[in-house]
């Protein structure tokens, strides 16, 4: 059963954001078709890199109230209580913080991770150092999303870019309302995504854990 579903996994639709890349690469190995053979062998290669690289199959959310599933696909390269991104302006209190990093081979669609409504996007231009190191999470170029709970309580999501990536896509609104596993962007070609949790929840995970975006429970909320 696991290898069927890592097949649709692999085989899954891709993102509308992979569309013009995709397309471009068919159209490089058509033109090698009048032009060259090396064309239609770059223009191939290129077309089925994208058609994995933006596959965006889908996932089933936890049936359990109260938890925080992943953001994003990934492993766990840090896990440490800072406070929110300044960006947010919402004080220096210390939240605890899981950091995914994305590498090509996993899927850079980003879900949110609970019910919630989304209370602000700041974009932070920055550096584009590895997205596996520490630094990233506040040199690097990012989308904040500030998220709130049903209860009042802040938290946030950050997608941040590597030294590969240098476009980071969000769908979210401010004032949206996102359910727990919803799709709101994507980040193209190697990233790194920051989970801040709210007050009073601690993670359930560790570092080097590998993470499933929109399934793995991260942290859970106490009734």
């Amino acid at each position: 059963m696991s290898v069927i579903i890592d097949i649709r996994s692999v085989l899954a639709p891709p993102h509308p954001a992979g569309r013009p890349f995709i397309l471009g690469g068919v159209v490089v190995a058509a033109a090698g078709l009048f032009l060259s053979s090396w064309l239609v062998w770059i223009g191939a290669f290129f077309t089925a890199f994208c058609l994995y690289f933006f596959r965006d199959p889908e996932r089933i959310v936890p049936d359990r109230p109260g938890v925080f599933v992943a953001p994003a696909d990934g492993h766990i390269v840090a896990v440490a209580q800072v406070p929110l991104p300044a960006e947010l302006e919402l004080g220096d209190a210390k939240l605890w913080r899981v950091s995914i990093f994305l590498s090509v081979l996993d899927v850079h669609v980003n879900r949110a991770p609970i019910d919630a409504t989304v209370t602000r996007i700041v974009y932070h231009h920055g550096a584009f150092v590895s997205a596996s190191l520490d630094k990233a999470s506040d040199s690097n170029e990012r989308n904040t999303v500030g998220l709130r709970l049903a209860d009042g309580r802040g938290f946030a999501v950050v997608q941040i870019a590597g030294m590969i990536a240098r476009r980071i896509l969000c769908d979210a609104r401010e004032g949206q309302a996102l359910r727990t596993g919803e799709r709101f962007g994507i980040i193209r070609f190697g990233s790194r995504t920051d989970l801040y949790l709210p007050e009073g929840v601690t993670p359930l995970v560790s570092v080097g854990q590998t993470m499933i975006g929109g399934e793995t429970v991260i942290a859970q909320m106490t009734p």
